[in-house]
């Protein structure tokens, strides 16, 4: 059921109905959080719309690993203690955030932002499999774990990146099955996410 502009303000009704446009966010939802604004102070409000803003003109993608950046690195990229040797191919920077999350996986990331998908015309030029395979011919690294989403779009991409990583002689790991099939990386637990990385097998 979409909002009724009728008896509303006209700033009201447009910042509802730009709310509701956000993912999980339904007409009820944004109605709350309009009238939750409206009764925020100014300077908190002010404080959001700044911090939106920047999220649009500060960030970019880091020039190693694509994942989101303020700088040419992402913080990541510039952390010493990482280990440089493996990499962790990730479809978002949200699926970054979760593994993080779980504490276990200490090395780098590559974010591919997308999955191959020929029936929503995603191929493999749409995604960031160009920037990772130069990371590769470039040398140093000994593993890459594929922790494409458990989907048919995620399984379809790892067995393309297994079949185009194999010939440069580097470990190709996939994770476990923990995983249901269909879900998505960013909303898995720590434990199962942890289970997965702990468990994930050779691809030959």
């Amino acid at each position: 059921m979409g909002l009724n502009p009728s008896n509303t303000a006209d700033s009201v009704n447009r910042l509802m109905q730009e709310l509701a446009k956000l993912p999980g966010i339904g007409p009820k939802s944004a109605q709350r959080l309009t009238y939750h604004l409206l009764r925020t102070q100014k300077e908190q409000v002010t404080a959001l719309a700044e911090a939106m803003m920047a999220l649009k003109n500060s960030t970019r993608l880091c020039s190693v690993c694509c994942n989101i950046a303020d700088s040419e690195l992402c913080p990541i990229c510039r952390n010493d203690s990482r280990d440089k040797t493996t990499i962790c191919v990730v479809e978002q920077p949200q699926d970054i955030l979760a593994l993080e999350h779980s504490g276990i996986y200490k090395g780098l990331y590559h974010v591919l932002h997308g999955a191959i998908s020929p029936t929503e015309g995603v191929g493999v030029t749409d995604i960031r499999l160009e920037e990772l395979m130069e990371r590769l011919k470039a040398g140093g690294i000994t593993e890459v774990i594929l922790a494409t989403n458990p989907t048919l779009e995620g399984e379809q991409t790892a067995m393309y990146l297994n079949k185009m990583i194999l010939p440069l002689g580097i470990r190709v790991t996939r994770l476990a099955r923990g995983l249901p099939f269909g879900t998505e990386l960013e909303y898995a637990d720590d434990v199962t996410l942890s289970r997965a990385l702990e468990g994930r097998q050779e691809l030959k």
